[in-house]
């Protein structure tokens, strides 16, 4: 059973979650707060395994519960459920298990549910919590986003990522035959990838390394890089050496 405990100022949220919750056997409810103070003093004395969070709350919001939450020896598994969706960046870089919108399905808290469980299996198994370890190199690159889509925010792998287009102050990942808006700067973005999967090709775009089929001159300078699903793209003058190392040039 996972001690689980719910945080969130608006009685009704509560309600639901509460109603939601005790459709879901693994889950042994030990307490509800309405703001992250309450919350934060409840917590040190009823050491929950799990938090369901709102963000937007009186005296100490969610995003702040989680930061001192994470700060404590052991710090619980945090799920926010909100009606925003801006703040799944800042959520996830706080090592949040999941970010869900309202109003949440059962099957979408119990597929959270489910990431939780596997998370406290594997610490009492002997491995470290995301928040305790120490990062390899590999871990300064980010594995995965997470992007609205519909009514919920959908996990998207990096290297399922073929390429990133800049749309004003979002960012457009092409994954397949879909496309997902990701509100984030190109730069960051670009230094969230991993350099050795992914190149700056032009001021709006970052490409895969291993979606790239060739490459084209067009004559007067311009060079174009042919994507597997043949699209073809402008190389900016920035960056026409880097990508022409790609070919060995």
């Amino acid at each position: 059973m996972v001690r689980t405990m719910i945080v969130d100022d608006e009685p009704l949220a509560v309600e639901r979650l509460q109603l939601l919750c005790a459709q879901v056997d693994e889950l042994a409810l030990v307490g509800t707060a309405g703001d992250g103070v309450t919350a934060l003093r409840m917590a040190e004395a009823l050491h929950p395994q799990l938090l369901l969070v709102d963000i937007n709350m009186p005296q100490m919001d969610g995003m702040a519960l989680a930061r001192a939450l994470a700060e404590s020896e052991q710090s619980p598994a945090i799920i926010f459920i909100t009606a925003y969706d801006s703040f799944a960046v800042e959520a996830f870089d706080l090592a949040a298990v999941d970010y869900l919108l309202k109003p949440v399905s059962l099957d979408r808290l119990s597929r959270a549910i489910d990431r939780v469980r596997e998370r406290l299996q594997a610490e009492n198994e002997g491995g470290a919590s995301v928040t305790a370890s120490q990062p390899s190199d590999d871990d300064q690159w980010a594995r995965e986003f997470w992007v609205p889509h519909r009514s919920e925010l959908k996990r998207i792998d990096a290297v399922q990522i073929d390429r990133v287009e800049a749309e004003r102050d979002y960012m457009r990942l092409h994954v397949g035959s879909r496309s997902y808006l990701l509100h984030e700067t190109i730069k960051i973005l670009e230094e969230r990838l991993d350099p050795a999967q992914f190149m700056r090709t032009h001021r709006s775009h970052i490409i895969r390394k291993d979606f790239i089929k060739g490459l084209r001159h067009e004559g007067g300078g311009v060079w174009l890089t042919v994507l597997k699903d043949d699209t073809e793209l402008r190389i900016g003058r920035t960056y026409l050496t880097q990508v022409k190392q790609l070919a060995g040039r």
